[in-house]
């Protein structure tokens, strides 16, 4: 038996679908976000700002308008807490940090990012 392997510009061509590099990675960014900001508010509670510097160390290129709804989305879902920190600088600021249950959310995708890991790991060591 016989199977057919098309290559993508003849998939492209024949099926209308077009495959944009930029956006499949702008997916994969966004699929992994909440797991390192969870991360990141693992050991202490931060800033909005102070998030956004550390994921931009990081490589990861989040601006206020993603991360905002993102967080507020996090709180909601009973993940993230907040508290208002007086600043010795303009107003309060209002720091995040993990709940009991964004804990237990977190050691949950941490397996799960293993598990990934791990079955990439395989097929890049062992199938190609």
């Amino acid at each position: 038996m016989y199977c057919k392997v098309y290559f993508l510009p003849i998939f492209v061509e024949k099926f209308g679908t077009k495959m944009n590099v930029e956006n499949v990675k702008s997916q994969m960014r966004k699929g992994v976000l909440e797991y390192c900001i969870l991360l990141l508010l693992k050991t202490e509670a931060s800033y909005s700002s102070d998030i956004i510097l550390k994921l931009h160390e990081a490589r990861l290129m989040v601006v206020e308008g993603t991360l905002y709804p993102l967080l507020m989305r996090l709180k909601n879902s009973g993940l993230l807490s907040y508290q208002w920190v007086e600043s010795p600088q303009g107003p309060p600021r209002k720091y995040y940090g993990l709940t009991d249950a964004g804990s237990a959310f977190l050691k949950e995708l941490e397996t799960s990012w293993q598990e990934l890991n791990d079955t990439i790991g395989h097929i890049k060591n062992n199938l190609i």
